[in-house]
């Protein structure tokens, strides 16, 4: 940087001064990244520039505005320069290694130039390229061992930073908001397998077991510290299957299901039975709702339809009954003599 200064003052073009803020800022590929300077709208002659230098290239214009309010953007494929509330800002989208360098903001004032600030921006690879997870092939029933697989693929030629990795298992269950740390583990040498194949990742395999009970249901994510970064894996699901595993539980379920199949038809029986109760309550009820007039009417349609029967039933005669008929039948014939 002050070789950079020594020329510009040689070249009478610029100056840097005390004030000058310098920082440095580490990011991944593919990351996003805001650069921010400080716009003083009081000076109205004054311009703004976002200024890179990189090493083995000339200086790189990548945008320029106005100290007062101004709506020009400035924007490439993958930078935009803009102004915002009281400050110019640099945003660099889905970062590359090349986009390494220093980056200024550099204030002009007729023909006095001054370095704002300064920001040393290195983007690296991570070592860590992935993390995957095997989830288990058959369904989990309570007191089941089940072991969890974490394969981490890593390239050691691009590691920036000394020593190995550490692997963690974390589990989230329904009813916590933050994963929980269940497991850590040693030394990562002996998990790791290196291909043949020149320039090819490092593959380490790593197994978490664990006898599974209904309260260690939940996803279980294996994560992995490097270069002071945590990758997480996409996390594995473990589902308890508690009616199947639990024969006890079963029979309840069966026994409450049949007790509610009695009880429905012991409510119906005895429902059945209370409406025919209630149906000859109605009818002598009707009955006696009657007049006593029309009770005797009914009575006497009832008495002639019994009378109206043919009779079968033949008596014997008595002597007094035939002793009646012949005196009877003597005095109509003395009647129809006297005539």
């Amino acid at each position: 940087m002050l070789i950079i200064c020594y020329l510009l003052l040689m070249l009478r073009v610029g100056r840097c001064t005390d004030s000058l803020i310098f920082e440095t800022k580490t990011v991944g590929v593919g990351d996003d990244v805001t650069l921010t300077c400080t716009r003083q709208a009081s000076e109205p002659k004054t311009r703004l520039f976002w200024i890179r230098l990189v090493s083995g290239d000339l200086p790189e214009l990548l945008g320029g505005t106005f100290s007062f309010d101004y709506d020009g953007v400035n924007k490439t494929p993958r930078i935009t320069a803009k102004q915002e509330p009281g400050a110019f800002v640099l945003h660099i989208s889905q970062t590359k290694l090349s986009d390494t360098g220093v980056y200024y903001c550099v204030k002009v004032k007729e023909l006095d130039m001054t370095f704002l600030n300064g920001t040393f921006l290195r983007i690296k690879e991570p070592d860590v390229t992935a993390v995957v997870q095997v989830p288990p092939s058959d369904s989990v029933h309570p007191g089941d061992p089940v072991t969890l697989q974490c394969s981490v693929l890593s390239d050691s030629e691009k590691k920036t930073c000394p020593g190995d990795h550490s692997v963690f298992w974390f589990r989230a269950g329904s009813d916590e908001s933050h994963p929980s740390l269940i497991y850590t583990h040693g030394n990562s040498g002996d998990e790791c397998e290196k291909s043949p194949e020149a320039h090819s990742p490092q593959k380490c395999v790593y197994n978490f077991s664990k006898n599974i009970s209904s309260s260690n249901a939940g996803t279980y994510y294996c994560a992995v510290a490097s270069c002071g970064e945590i990758l997480f894996g996409n996390g594995t699901k473990i589902e308890v299957n508690m009616l199947q595993s639990n024969p006890v539980l079963f029979l309840l379920c069966a026994a409450l299901a049949i007790s509610l199949t009695i009880i429905a038809f012991l409510i119906y029986t005895i429902k059945k039975k209370t409406c025919g109760c209630c149906n000859a309550a109605v009818v002598l009820e009707t009955n006696a709702s009657i007049p006593r007039g029309d009770q005797q009417s009914q009575q006497r349609d009832e008495d002639s339809l019994a009378y109206s029967a043919p009779s079968f039933i033949t008596r014997k005669t008595g002597k007094a009954e035939r002793r009646n008929v012949k005196t009877a039948e003597e005095t109509v014939y003395s009647g129809v003599r006297a005539l």
